[in-house]
C-alpha cells in the first residue's frame, strides 16, 4: 500500500519516522513551504521536510495544496496520513486517495475539534487526553474514528504534553496503517452533540488576569508554554511566564507579589495564588524565577498586571 504523509512541525516527525521504521511504503511527503525563521529571517524547511529528505523521500511543499490536486493524484498513493499539516483539504484532494485520508488529531474527539487541542485540554483542566485517528471529511474534525490512544494530561506544560502526544501519534499512525492494510477498518461515528471547538491561539489570548482564580491562571500559563507564552506586565514591560504551580496564599490584592526568593515568585490571584517558577523578563532570556528574584529585580509588594 502506497502512503503519502502530510505534516509540517517537529510534532509530526515521530509519526513519519515510525512509518518508515515499520517498513511502510511512504512514497511521498507533503508539507508547508520553507519560511523565514529567527531574528535573521533565514529561509528554513519544515522539520518534516528535513526528515523526509534524510530518507530520500520525495517532498512536495505546496503553498496551497488545493491548487495541486492533479499533482497529488499523479503520486498514485492509496492513502494519506496527516499530522499537523496546517492546510485544509478540499474534496478534490480527498478523492486522490482510494482508501482515504486519515488524520492524527491530538484530542479525544469529539472534544477539542480545531487548531489548538493540546492547549485547550490543559485550559479545560482535563485529567486525560490522547490521539484520535479519524477519516478526514470536508467538515472540521468530524470524521468517523478508526482508533483512539489515551494518556494522562498530568501537571504538564503544553510543550511537555506535546512531546508525549507526538510519541503517541507515532504509535497511532503505525497501528492505523496496519488496520487499513489488513482491511480491518471498523469506524465509530462521532457524537456531534458532545463536540467542543478550539481556535488558533494568538498572543492577545495569553495575557494573564490575576483577578481570576489561581487554578485558572496556572492552567493558562501551562497551556501556552513554551509558545506563544502567557505574559503579564511588570513595571510596564512584558514578562513571559513559562511555568507555575498553585500555592496557598490569601489576604493580598490580585497581582501582588507575596514573596520572591529561592522558592520562586508567589503572586496573589483572585482566589489562592500561583508560584511562578520560570519566566523571561523583557529583553532578557528565559530563567528560573528564583534567579530573577535573587538578582533583586523583584520583591514582595511589587505588582504584576
Amino acid at each position: 500500500m502506497k502512503i503519502v504523509f502530510a505534516g509540517s512541525p517537529e510534532y509530526a516527525v515521530p509519526a513519519l519516522e515510525k512509518l518508515i521504521a515499520c517498513n511502510k511504503n511512504v512514497v511521498a511527503v507533503i508539507t508547508q513551504p520553507d519560511k523565514p525563521t529567527g531574528r535573521k529571517r533565514i529561509i528554513t524547511p519544515t522539520p518534516v521536510k528535513v526528515c523526509a529528505q534524510k530518507y530520500g523521500i520525495p517532498v512536495y511543499d505546496f503553498d496551497k495544496i488545493r491548487l495541486h490536486a492533479d499533482e497529488v493524484k499523479a503520486i498514485g498513493a492509496d492513502i494519506m496520513i496527516t499530522c499537523a499539516y496546517g492546510q485544509l483539504l478540499t474534496e478534490q484532494i480527498l478523492k486522490c486517495f482510494p482508501q482515504g485520508v486519515w488524520n492524527l488529531h491530538a484530542s479525544l474527539l469529539p472534544l477539542h475539534r480545531g487548531a489548538s487541542p493540546i492547549q485547550s485540554s490543559i485550559l479545560a483542566g482535563e485529567t486525560h487526553t490522547g490521539v484520535t485517528v479519524m477519516k478526514t471529511e470536508l467538515a472540521l474534525d468530524t470524521g468517523d474514528i478508526l482508533l483512539v490512544k489515551r494518556c494522562e494530561t498530568g501537571n504538564l506544560t503544553c510543550g511537555e504534553l506535546s512531546k508525549k502526544l507526538s510519541a503517541l501519534s507515532a504509535e497511532a499512525a503505525a497501528e492505523a496503517v496496519e488496520y487499513i492494510e489488513k482491511g480491518n477498518v471498523q469506524l465509530l461515528m462521532q457524537d456531534g452533540a458532545k463536540a467542543t471547538f478550539c481556535k488558533k491561539i494568538h498572543k492577545e489570548d495569553c495575557k494573564i488576569n490575576f483577578c481570576e482564580d489561581a487554578q485558572t491562571v496556572c492552567r493558562k500559563i501551562k497551556a501556552f508554554s513554551p509558545e506563544p507564552a502567557a505574559y503579564c506586565l511588570f513595571n510596564g514591560a512584558q514578562t513571559n511566564i513559562f511555568n507555575a504551580e498553585t500555592t496557598a496564599v490569601e489576604g493580598y490584592k490580585a497581582g501582588e507579589v507575596v514573596f520572591a526568593d529561592k522558592r520562586g515568585i508567589a503572586v496573589q490571584c483572585g482566589s489562592g495564588g500561583v508560584l511562578i517558577t520560570e519566566l523571561q523578563p523583557a529583553g532578557g532570556k528565559r530563567m528560573r524565577a528564583s534567579d530573577f528574584a535573587n538578582g533583586r529585580k523583584i520583591k514582595a509588594g511589587d505588582v504584576l498586571d
